[in-house]
């Protein structure tokens, strides 16, 4: 196939001969050359030898049929390329000869690129590039650009194209997305300097690969962004990341049967550049920067149907770059994604990230989150006001996820709308406004989530760094001064939160004793006497004081018997069945380690709970449920569902358990290899960190559970689970469901219909003018007297306590959703005779 003349290749025929037939111990592909006597033999030679063998061994190859994983084939063509590492005497019609070879093989990604490049560059050195070669190259780079793009084919051709003396430098994005469209556009109405470094940039960035950037990739892009300047950089950039969430501009076609949609995807090509255009941003610290690489990140983990996350590789970077970002800027926004972001990669990445911004702070990771929460431009807590113009914008908080602008006149009246004179004379800071409205929104409930967090971090403070950080701190200080925190100063304990500018007790009054020496805990009822934690009840609601989290209303789990029986576990939320996906998105917000199940021949840990400050772990046993590929599995054959079992409670450092995908079982070896964990007895266990555990196991079969579902009324697949399903819609309460019948014990009277509505042991009963209505309080779904007749309600989405009549209830704290939609479902169904949905009104008809 040769279109220049091969070799004379008789003299190494004996040699190609000797190399197939000899016998070598061991699998084709680990095969080396110093691994037989031929091949040692060949080592040895001379450079000129080692030349003729090369050629002859090309000229060999290219007659061969068959795989190239062939025992021989693999045997010539390993020893080819082993020499092709070394410099040899090629001519000018040798390395014409072995570009022409490379270029034809059947799969580029065997034909020994990188050694076809050092032999090129070899001869180069000492010789003049001629036209014959100019061509042989381009033929290996179009040949090289016709297959699958990867980074390391993208350097190949980027160092080719320098061989072969192609100096202009191309594009190398793929048309088609939103952002790559843009980027097309700019580079292509560059001119100059600043066209040519754009150029080298993004050529650069499309030869970097790997998980993070070496030094020596940082080192040379460095002069480039230098010729660019940051601040263009910047705003190229904050640009073109938003454009990266947008449709593609130009749809792929698919078969939808055999394969995920591509359209909901980053090319790989595209995605490879934007990877480190993304490390670029760490170069320097920047709270806009950072806040792009985190709706960055959010945009590549979002999951797409059969694919999983969009982009893991563009989202792990944004987490690298957040970590490795000069400054604290980019600490608040890895704290956000630690609550918005749940893949476990990302997760891990976080973690990871929060600690080198920790090192190069040289603080505790704890303490680096801390002190980096934004204050967004807040004067005092909660409150910000900006002049503009004659008129003044009034930022306030006024929720844990809630945060509104108001307008002042220059007589201080109010202003329903922004002003005309904002618009026109300050567009730049009215558009900064409303996006540091947007991350407060953003940021309020992930501060939120790291405060409750805190119960299992055993985490105290001195009295100045607490008020410094949460009590005062213009954005956390509007969620501590609603919460209740423990005080100690030597033998002086007592529980307060901020009113009207003092910290008082639940009986009002202050606690003029604080200072300095005070240590600060966050509040927790278990550690009170009942009678404390009814008066802390009371006390919210009289003064409707809505806490970000349950804590005065928080469920304790205490020891039953039936636990001290059993001693080594709990079988509490046994024998549930439970949305898998939904459970593993449960255990990434409470800071639990799962794995996705698949129906496979495959073993798997349980979900896990690492308590380092309290150096236990803990481990909730599940295993897959059902048996039908296809309805017990998704596409993908993960498990839909799950079936639960023990919680148990190990050393932090004991070996794991095991067990079947679906088989259960649970083991501490796999192989039996591993000594076996020894589970304590649950009587050691601290009784807070027994009572927050319990009440996540419990969070995630209260909110996970099938029968939580109202559609699941006729049992699921195949109808199994229907006396599963009918047992727990309407069985007995959790201790969620108890708390949350205490507090409309408290509710029911002060609402507009409570004249129609009481409560039962397990119902919220509803009076309308057709029926009579019983709401179960743990699961929110409803029967109908006089016949128990099972009524269908589908949740809508927005259907809380946030909408609707439900809208004006006072709430004590936030966060349970289930609460929100059965005050909901009571004031639709007190007016049943005006409702006009026809599934509901067939429904109560029948």
């Amino acid at each position: 196939m040769f279109l220049l003349k091969p070799p004379i290749e008789e003299p190494y025929d004996s040699l190609i001969a000797e190399l197939t037939a000899e016998e070598i111990s061991g699998y084709f592909y680990y095969y080396a050359l110093k691994d037989s006597p031929a091949g040692q033999k060949l080592l040895e030679a001379s450079a000129d030898e080692q030349r003729g063998f090369v050629l002859a061994a090309a000229a060999w190859l290219d007659r061969q049929e068959g795989s190239m994983f062939d025992n021989a084939l693999w045997r010539i063509r390993t020893a080819m390329l082993t020499l092709l590492r070394r410099r040899i005497p090629f001519e000018h019609d040798d390395v014409a000869r072995l570009l022409e070879w490379s270029a034809l093989q059947t799969s580029i990604n065997h034909s020994g690129i990188p050694q076809m490049i050092k032999a090129v560059d070899d001869y180069l050195k000492e010789h003049e590039l001629t036209p014959a070669l100019t061509e042989k190259i381009a033929q290996l780079v179009a040949r090289i650009e016709s297959g699958h793009s990867t980074a390391e084919s993208r350097k190949w051709v980027v160092r080719l194209k320098e061989l072969g003396g192609q100096t202009a430098l191309s594009i190398p994005l793929v048309a088609g997305e939103a952002w790559s469209d843009a980027v097309i556009q700019a580079l292509e109405s560059f001119d100059g300097e600043h066209r040519n470094a754009w150029l080298s940039l993004f050529n650069l960035c499309s030869k970097a690969n790997g998980s993070t950037p070496t030094a020596k990739w940082l080192k040379a892009a460095e002069p480039l962004l230098e010729t660019i300047s940051f601040a263009f950089f910047k705003e190229a950039m904050l640009e073109w990341f938003p454009l990266v969430d947008k449709p593609r501009t130009e749809r792929i076609e698919f078969w939808p049967e055999y394969q995920p949609d591509p359209n909901n995807i980053i090319v790989p090509v595209n995605a490879d550049i934007l990877r480190a255009l993304v490390w670029l941003c760490s170069l320097r610290e920047d709270k806009e920067i950072a806040r792009a690489l985190s709706a960055l990140a959010v945009s590549a983990y979002r999951k797409v149907p059969g694919v999983g996350p969009r982009c893991v590789r563009v989202g792990n970077a944004c987490i690298w770059a957040l970590g490795s970002m000069p400054g604290t800027e980019a600490v608040g926004q890895l704290a956000l994604l630690k609550v918005k972001v749940k893949f476990g990669t990302a997760q891990r990445g976080i973690e990871t990230a929060l600690a080198a911004a920790a090192r190069r702070a040289g603080l505790p990771q704890d303490e680096i989150e801390e002190i980096s929460v934004p204050t967004y431009g807040l004067q005092e807590v909660g409150r910000g006001r900006e002049p503009l113009s004659d008129y003044a914008a009034e930022l306030t908080v006024t929720g844990t996820n809630d945060a509104e602008i108001k307008w002042a006149k220059p007589d201080g009246k109010r202003q329903t709308s922004v002003p005309q004179a904002v618009k026109d004379q300050h567009p730049e800071e009215l558009k900064n406004l409303k996006q540091t409205l947007k991350d407060i929104c953003k940021m309020l409930p992930a501060q939120a989530a790291r405060i409750e967090n805190l119960y299992l971090e055993r985490k105290k403070w001195a009295f100045p760094a607490w008020r410094e950080r949460y009590l005062d701190h213009p954005l956390v200080g509007t969620l501590a001064r609603r919460l209740i925190w423990k005080f100690t100063c030597g033998p002086s304990v007592a529980s307060g939160i901020w009113y009207e500018g003092r910290i008082v007790g639940a009986d009002e009054c202050e606690l003029d004793w604080l200072n300095d020496a005070t240590e600060v805990e966050l509040w927790h009822p278990i550690e009170e006497a009942p009678e404390t934690v009814i008066r802390w009840r009371e006390w919210l609601t009289e003064h409707e004081v809505r806490q970000p989290f349950k804590q005065a209303h928080r469920e304790v789990y205490l020891l039953t018997d039936a636990e001290r029986s059993t001693r080594l576990y709990s079988n509490r939320f046994a024998a549930h069945i439970i949305k898998q996906h939904q459970f593993n998105a449960l255990c990434a917000a409470r800071n639990w380690k799962n794995k996705l199940r698949l129906m496979v021949d495959d073993e798997y840990p349980p979900a896990v709970r690492p308590t380092p400050a309290w150096n236990l772990r803990v481990e909730f046993w599940v295993e897959g449920a059902g048996e039908n590929y296809g309805t017990d599995t998704n596409e993908a054959g993960t498990y839909l569902y799950l079936t639960t079992d023990q919680v148990r409670f190990y050393p932090l450092d004991s070996a794991m358990n095991y067990a079947h995908a679906g088989g259960g079982g649970y083991h501490s070896a796999i192989y039996g290899q591993v000594t076996p964990a020894e589970p304590l007895s649950l009587e050691q266990i601290p009784p807070l960190v027994f009572s927050e555990i319990m009440r996540d196991v419990d969070m995630f079969v209260g909110v996970a559970s099938v029968a939580n579902d109202p559609g699941w009324a006729d049992g699921g697949p195949e109808g199994r689970y229907q006396a599963y399903w009918a047992n727990y819609s309407f069985g007995d309460l959790s201790e969620t469901a108890k708390t949350r019948r205490a507090v409309l014990e408290r509710l029911v009277p002060r609402l507009k219909i409570a004249d129609r509505c009481r409560l039962t042991d397990k119902f919220l009963m509803v009076r309308g003018d057709l029926r009579t209505y019983k709401i179960h309080l743990g699961s929110g779904n409803i029967m109908m007297e006089p016949n128990d007749q099972y009524l269908c309600i589908v949740p809508a989405r927005g259907m809380a306590a946030d909408s609707g009549h439900a809208g004006k209830v006072f709430l004590p704290f936030e966060g349970d959703n289930t609460l929100a939609i059965i005050l909901s479902k009571a004031f639709l169904l007190a007016e049943d005779t005006k409702i006009t949905d026809p599934t509901i009104v067939r429904q109560i008809g029948g």
